[in-house]
């Protein structure tokens, strides 16, 4: 097990100084390696499918410009979380300053407003709009959630990382990461 820990660790820094060397093809392989995952995180964080595609772009071209500055004090999947973090967190502030809050996508609008799809499962229809309306309960919680508790508790609850992961992540004590999950578990059960 240790031996094939090693040789992620080797492979990954292969990766990494073939990207910042400028080959195409291992910045092709880091996005395939990362992409679902910096997408499905930036989704989690700003609730937009629209916004997430952008910041996902953005965080990739981040990536590729700053690549040579990672010097492997956490794994690359971490370091890449929280530039994901950083530029959700920047593009909130921006949106905040132009009151995106007080618009509605039209998504949303279809959501509220127009016919439930068929459900594509073998459940029962009230099963089904069950888990439906208790997930839309789930995520608009979140969405109230400050973006520092939101983000800590997609971390730990969503994307699996450990205190630690999160922490640095986030770039705060492992102290601070147990209390914003705590605030946050506590706002959700409210």
């Amino acid at each position: 097990q240790i031996l094939a820990v090693d040789a992620l660790c080797v492979r990954e820094a292969a990766l990494i100084q073939r990207c910042a060397a400028g080959d195409e093809d291992a910045c092709a392989e880091l996005v395939a390696e990362h992409q679902r995952m910096v997408y499905q995180l930036s989704l989690n964080l700003l609730s937009d499918h629209n916004e997430a595609l952008d910041l996902s772009q953005e965080v990739f071209l981040r990536v590729f410009r700053t690549i040579h500055g990672f010097r492997g004090q956490s794994a690359l999947r971490t370091w890449i979380y929280r530039i994901v973090i950083n530029q959700a967190r920047n593009r909130q502030r921006w949106w905040r300053r132009r009151h995106r809050s007080q618009q509605v996508s039209l998504d949303e609008h279809i959501r509220a407003h127009g016919e439930l799809p068929a459900p594509a499962h073998n459940g029962s229809p009230d099963r089904a709009l069950g888990q439906k309306q208790l997930a839309e309960r789930i995520r608009t919680s979140l969405e109230h959630l400050p973006f520092d508790q939101r983000t800590a508790l997609v971390l730990r609850e969503i994307d699996g990382l450990s205190y630690e992961e999160i922490g640095f992540s986030l770039g705060i004590a492992v102290g601070t990461v147990k209390s914003r999950l705590a605030r946050a578990r506590e706002a959700l059960r409210a």
